[in-house]
C-alpha cells in the first residue's frame, strides 16, 4: 500500500514539474522583429508591392498573429493547468492586444479613408471588431477565433492596397491621421504611466476639471485621494505595461516608415526615433525572478516605478510629436 502511495505522489510531483517548467517556457516573451524587412519578405512571397501603407499593415497582421503563435498560443482564456494559473503572460497579452485595437480602430476610420465623409473599407469595417471580443472568451465564440477571422480580413485589405487594380483601396498617410492615432496612444501610455506609478501608493489632487471654471462632472469626487495598486496586481500591471510598449513599439517603427515623408517635412523624424528608444528600453531582460515592489527611495528595487519613468518620457515625447504634427 504504502508502495503504491509513494509512487502516485512520485508522479504527482513529477507532472506538478513538467508544469512549472512548461509554465516558464510559455511565459517568455516574444522577441523583438525588423518590421521594415518581415513586410518586404510577406510581399516577395505574395508577389506584392510595399506600398505605403503596407509595412503598417502587416506589422499589425503580425503582431497579432504573435498573440496566437507564440509559444504556448493564446493563453488568456485557457481553462486548463498550467495556463490556467499563470497571470503575467495573460497580463502581457492583454497589453498588445489593447495597442491591437487602437490601432485596428485608426485604419479603420482614419488611415484608409481619404476624408470624413468617405465610406469606409468593407474589410477593415469587418477586422476591427473582431479584436474587440473579451480577451477571456473561450467558449463559442473564442478569442482565437474571432481575432483569427480579424486578420484574415486585414490580409485581405493588405492584398489590396498593394494591388494596383484596386484603386478604392487606400492607405493615407497624413499628419491629421498619424497625430489621430498617436493621440490614442497617449492615453494608454498616459493610464500606464499612472497605474504603474500607484505600486507604492500615492496621494493624487484631483485635477480632473483643471482648465475650465465652467466644466461639471456627473457625481463629487473629494479634492484628494490616495490611490495604490493591490499588491496582487502589480505584477499584472507592469507585464500589461511590455506588453503594451512591445506592440507599441513595432507599430511605431512601421509608421517611421510609412509615414517617412510627412515626419520629414515636419522635421520629427527625431522625435519618433526618441518614443522609439524610450520603448526599446521597456523591453530589457528583467533579471529578478518576480517583480519587487521596493519604496521609491528604498533598498528594493521598484520595477513598476522603472517602467513607469520609460513609459512617461515616451508618452511625452509623443504629445511633443502630435503637437509637431499639428504644425503648418
Amino acid at each position: 500500500m504504502q508502495q503504491h502511495i509513494g509512487k502516485f505522489f512520485g508522479a504527482l510531483g513529477a507532472v506538478i514539474f513538467l508544469g512549472y517548467l512548461l509554465a516558464i517556457y510559455w511565459s517568455v516573451e516574444p522577441d523583438k522583429f525588423d518590421v521594415v524587412a518581415r513586410a518586404t519578405q510577406q510581399a516577395q512571397n505574395n508577389n506584392e508591392q510595399v506600398v505605403t501603407g503596407y509595412v503598417t499593415t502587416n506589422t499589425l497582421i503580425s503582431v497579432s498573429e504573435t498573440l496566437l503563435n507564440k509559444p504556448g498560443g493564446y493563453l488568456s482564456n485557457d481553462m486548463l493547468p498550467p495556463s490556467v494559473i499563470m497571470d503575467n503572460m495573460p497580463a502581457w497579452e492583454y497589453g498588445a492586444l489593447e495597442m491591437i485595437r487602437d490601432l485596428a480602430l485608426s485604419m479603420r476610420k482614419d488611415f484608409s479613408r481619404s476624408q470624413s465623409q468617405s465610406t469606409e473599407h468593407q474589410a477593415l469595417k469587418m477586422a476591427q471588431p473582431q479584436f474587440n471580443i473579451s480577451s477571456t472568451a473561450w467558449a463559442w465564440p473564442s478569442a482565437e477565433g474571432e481575432y483569427q477571422a480579424g486578420i484574415d480580413y486585414l490580409k485581405e485589405y493588405r492584398a489590396k492596397i498593394a494591388s494596383t487594380s484596386e484603386r478604392d483601396s487606400q492607405f493615407y498617410a497624413r499628419a491629421d491621421n498619424l497625430r489621430g492615432w498617436l493621440k490614442e496612444a497617449e492615453k494608454r501610455l498616459g493610464s500606464l504611466s499612472q497605474r504603474l506609478s500607484a505600486s507604492v501608493g500615492q496621494d493624487r489632487m484631483n485635477t480632473d476639471l483643471a482648465g475650465d471654471s465652467a466644466a461639471n462632472q456627473a457625481t463629487y469626487a473629494p479634492s484628494h485621494s490616495e490611490i495604490k495598486t493591490s499588491w496582487w496586481k502589480i505584477d499584472d500591471v507592469f507585464y500589461e505595461s511590455r506588453g503594451a510598449s512591445w506592440a507599441l513599439l513595432h507599430f511605431l517603427k512601421a509608421v517611421e516608415h510609412d509615414f517617412s515623408d510627412v515626419l520629414a517635412k515636419k522635421n520629427a523624424t527625431v522625435s519618433l526615433q526618441q518614443i522609439i528608444r524610450e520603448l526599446e528600453a521597456t523591453q530589457e531582460t528583467v533579471w529578478s525572478p518576480v517583480i519587487l515592489n521596493g519604496s521609491g527611495f528604498g533598498l528594493v528595487a521598484n520595477h513598476s516605478l522603472v517602467m513607469a519613468n520609460y513609459i512617461s518620457r515616451a508618452n511625452a515625447a509623443l504629445i511633443e510629436l502630435s503637437e509637431l504634427l499639428a504644425q503648418g
